[in-house]
C-alpha cells in the first residue's frame, strides 16, 4: 500500500478539509506495513508519532498492574485488558497523545492480521502546524474532540468501577 491509496477525505480527522488543505496534511504522512503478531505501539515506551488505521484490524489492551506492583494474582492467566478490538472502518487513531506530549505510550497496539497506517511524527505534524495555522487549528480541534470523548469515556468508567468495587466491599464486610 502506498500513500495515494488512502481516501484522505473519508479519515474523520480530516473531514470537511478543502482539496488543497488535503494535500499539504497527505504530505506529512507515511504508509507503516505490520503483520500479524506485531505490536504498533508498546505500553510504557517512548514515542512521538501518532497513527491511522486504514486497512487491518488490532487489539488495544493495557496492563492491569502498575508498574512496580506486586500483587498475589498468580490466578490470572493474562494480567492485560483487552480494551477493544478494531479495523478500519471508523480510521482508529493510536498515539495522538503521544505526538501532542512526548510521554510513555499509555496502551499496547497489537496487529491481529495483516495491517497498514498512516504515520507522522511530530516534528512533521508542528512543522505542518508553524506553516499552516488554519489546517493546525481544524487537526488540533478535531484531535480535542476526539480526547474529550476519550476522557468522558474513562470517567463513566472510572465511577462504574468504583461503585463496583464499594458494593463488593460491602459485602465482604469491609468498610470503604
Amino acid at each position: 500500500m502506498n500513500i495515494g491509496d488512502v481516501n484522505f477525505e473519508e479519515i474523520t480527522l480530516f473531514k470537511g478539509m478543502p482539496a488543497a488543505s488535503l494535500d499539504k496534511v497527505r504530505a506529512i504522512f507515511g504508509v507503516r506495513s505490520l503483520d500479524a503478531g506485531e505490536n504498533l505501539i508498546t505500553e510504557g515506551e517512548p514515542g512521538d508519532e501518532m497513527f491511522i488505521l486504514v486497512s487491518g484490524r488490532v487489539r488495544i489492551s493495557k496492563s492491569m498492574l502498575m508498574e512496580g506492583m506486586d500483587l498475589p494474582l498468580m490466578e490470572v492467566g493474562n494480567l492485560r485488558k483487552v480494551l477493544a478490538t478494531v479495523d478500519e472502518s471508523s480510521y482508529p487513531i493510536f498515539g495522538e497523545i503521544a505526538l501532542i506530549d512526548r510521554d510513555t505510550r499509555s496502551a499496547t497496539i497489537h496487529v491481529l492480521e495483516p495491517s497498514h497506517f498512516l504515520v507522522t511524527d511530530r516534528a512533521r505534524f508542528f512543522d505542518l502546524l508553524d506553516r499552516e495555522p488554519a489546517i493546525g487549528n481544524k487537526l488540533f480541534a478535531a484531535l480535542a474532540r476526539r480526547m474529550a470523548a476519550t476522557i468522558r469515556n474513562s470517567n463513566s468508567e472510572l465511577v462504574k468501577l468504583s461503585t463496583a468495587l464499594a458494593l463488593a466491599l460491602s459485602r465482604c464486610g469491609a468498610r470503604p
